[in-house]
């Protein structure tokens, strides 16, 4: 498999107890050697809401200069992040800007590094338009944050990422929405037809379901295998197959392709969380402190009790689609 920038996280997630076999499906300080200020000089900013205990005397006199000098993530609020937050400007990302660069300056990330990371997390230029109608989608419309993946389900990273994301998703319930992109690899054989059974699934209601069993089986996906899952699942076996080899699961995996090369996606798993890029080489603990940002952004305290989820549990996509199925 190609996509080798995934090699570099797998250290990082086998430390979560993922399963990593083999290779990949495709601080220094910016201080410059200035002598370490002391935190109580006029130089060191102290903002409402950002506690910077955690930082030494070198590292809030590096997180005072990048407050100072980075502009508010808000283009209609073109100060910066230090006079946003006291002036309590209506950007409601300067905050939980502050407190993010608070983070990076601790993980001893160099000025380069700090920089890079905020213009990806925070610079609106970054925001890509990814459609959903039409994708298989679990989670309220209305939802704060949507998680858009593209997978393919013989893709052992994906298959290693599924569960992170699945607890990510239900511990948020009612402010995640969660889309699927089908990506089917040339360089796995039981993609396209994975992908096809993803779709007929999809239009009985059970995409996720069969999702979670493609996944954990993502080395049994012959025929005779996806079949066996559809009938586990109490599929109508006559629409899965006929619904598996139609042109609208053609046309979909088709459209799912072109936006995946509009996007310029190099590998699965590809994440977007609000039309940003995520880093799925961070595993677990770069997922959930993303979110809990994007909450921040949102006005939502992230250990506040999530609401409840739909009583039918259904998505919107799925629901839909059944409608529509009902009207033929």
């Amino acid at each position: 498999m190609t996509f080798a920038h995934f090699k570099a996280g797998l250290f990082v997630i086998a430390a979560l107890g993922s399963m990593i076999a083999t290779s990949a499906c495709h601080g220094q300080s910016s201080a410059g050697g200035e002598t370490a200020k002391d935190p109580q000089t006029p130089a060191d900013v102290n903002l409402p809401g950002v506690d910077t205990s955690v930082l030494t005397p070198r590292e809030k006199g590096e997180w005072s200069t990048y407050v100072n000098e980075f502009l508010s993530p808000c283009a209609d609020t073109p100060v910066p992040i230090a006079q946003c937050v006291k002036e309590k400007r209506p950007c409601a990302k300067c905050t939980p800007a502050a407190k993010y660069l608070v983070k990076s300056v601790r993980d001893g990330q160099s000025r380069d590094q700090v920089e890079k990371s905020y213009k990806n997390r925070f610079d609106a230029g970054n925001i890509r338009n990814v459609p959903l109608d039409g994708s298989p989608s679990r989670g309220p419309e209305s939802a704060p944050i949507t998680i858009v993946e593209f997978a393919d389900f013989e893709c052992p990273f994906c298959a290693m990422f599924a569960p992170v994301l699945d607890k990510n998703v239900e511990e948020n319930q009612g402010r995640v929405r969660f889309v699927y992109k089908f990506l089917p690899l040339s360089g796995h054989p039981h993609g396209e037809i994975a992908a096809r059974a993803g779709f007929a699934a999809f239009k009985q209601g059970k995409f996720w379901e069969m999702d979670k069993k493609m996944f954990a089986n993502r080395e049994h996906l012959e025929q005779t295998d996806l079949d066996s899952y559809a009938k586990e699942l109490g599929l109508d076996m006559s629409k899965f197959r006929a619904d598996a080899n139609s042109q609208a699961a053609t046309d979909r995996i088709a459209t799912d392709k072109k936006l995946a090369d509009e996007l310029q996606v190099k590998g699965t798993p590809t994440i977007y969380i609000n039309g940003r890029e995520f880093d799925a080489r961070t595993a677990e603990a770069g997922l959930k402190e993303w979110i809990a940002v994007e909450l921040s952004i949102a006005g939502i305290d992230a250990k506040s009790p999530a609401p409840a989820p739909a009583a039918s549990g259904a998505s919107a996509v799925d629901a839909s689609s059944r409608a529509a199925d009902a009207k033929k």
